[in-house]
């Protein structure tokens, strides 16, 4: 098991990548604390502890984390807005980067003491290949965040890397999760939505949750511990 005696804090795990990525991580020996905002998401999980949280409430936040002092930091918490930047609000934006950003830079701010303390530490965050490594249509501020995501990422890599601290990120293709299921269908035309996400991965299909999870699990564990201030794109060959 390659994380037993570690304990491993995993957001947004009710669905999707957090989920498939707390199940992998509790599989491989991790005790793992797994939150989202919607504690019935997490019924049926099969880790250490599960609960509701907010990871808005910075509070609320850095006090679980501390609380659960972890060796292993998954962010995984975000949401996905459509449309260009004239499509785009004042509100729109700081949603989006209070989810996609602000809440992985508290979660970090909480985590970093006692992994110090411990000498070290993982961190994966979960960005997109809509982000820094390329732009797609009608996605705006999601790009824009998960851009900055990835600029965060690799701070705190930099800052920590002589103490002991690794701090990755992965920026997935389309992966199939009730979250884009829901998007699809929310289009008004499932199907012709279904294939146009599908048309441009150049592997002709879309993702699953536990091939990231995967990878969240080897930059999890001492097989990466080479590895720090990267974003590994995991996309079915969208960025090659």
């Amino acid at each position: 098991m390659r994380l037993q005696g570690k304990t491993a804090f995993v957001t947004a795990a009710g669905a999707g990548i957090g989920r498939a990525s707390a199940e992998t991580l509790a599989r491989e020996g991790a005790r793992v604390i797994a939150t989202d905002l919607r504690g019935d998401l997490l019924e049926g999980l099969e880790v250490d502890q599960h609960f509701a949280l907010d990871v808005m409430d910075s509070a609320a936040l850095a006090a679980a984390v501390e609380a659960a002092q972890p060796d292993v930091l998954v962010n995984c918490s975000g949401i996905v807005h459509n449309g260009t930047i004239m499509d785009t609000d004042d509100a729109d934006f700081d949603l989006a980067m209070n989810l996609n950003v602000r809440a992985h830079f508290h979660a970090i701010k909480a985590a970093l003491p006692g992994m110090l303390g411990r000498g070290g530490g993982a961190i994966v965050n979960i960005a997109s290949v809509c982000s820094s490594l390329r732009g797609l249509p009608n996605r705006f501020i999601y790009g824009t965040s998960k851009a900055a995501l990835i600029g965060l990422t690799k701070q705190v890599a930099a800052d920590y890397i002589t103490q002991g601290i690794r701090c990755n990120a992965i920026a997935p293709g389309t992966v199939d999760s009730p979250s884009l299921q829901g998007r699809l269908r929310d289009t008004g035309d499932y199907e012709a939505a279904m294939k146009a996400f599908v048309a441009r991965q150049p592997m002709g299909r879309l993702g699953e949750a536990q091939e990231i999870a995967d990878l969240v699990l080897y930059l999890s564990s001492d097989e990466s511990r080479y590895m720090t201030g990267q974003c590994v794109a995991i996309d079915g060959g969208m960025t090659m």
